[in-house]
């Protein structure tokens, strides 16, 4: 199986976001635009099943590189989601 990159093909443009959003249980839980706890904890569940998997595998430079770079990815997806929703936001003030 190729190797799916992780940046778009100018190397500018991070697309885990675009893989993320074509998973099935990311597509089933936000189908009814909404997140509910159990929908939260069986991600969450995915995602330690996939690190016991994964981080043994790892020396420790690789594994200090990777945590670095999870980290970032984390931040810049939250800095992203509020900033989508800071730009979706109304600009002007309601008058009823």
């Amino acid at each position: 199986m190729p190797r799916t990159s992780w940046l778009d093909e100018n190397q500018n443009t991070v697309k885990i976001d675009d893989y993320a959003q074509q998973l099935g249980p990311f597509v089933n839980a936000i189908a009814d635009g909404r997140i509910d706890a159990q929908e939260l904890r069986a991600q969450e569940a995915r995602v330690v099943a996939l690190i016991k998997e994964v981080e043994p595998k790892f020396d420790d430079a690789t594994h200090a590189k990777l945590t670095s770079l999870l980290c970032e990815l984390s931040a810049f997806n939250v800095m992203q989601t509020l900033h989508s929703l800071l730009e979706a936001r109304p600009t002007t003030a309601f008058r009823g």
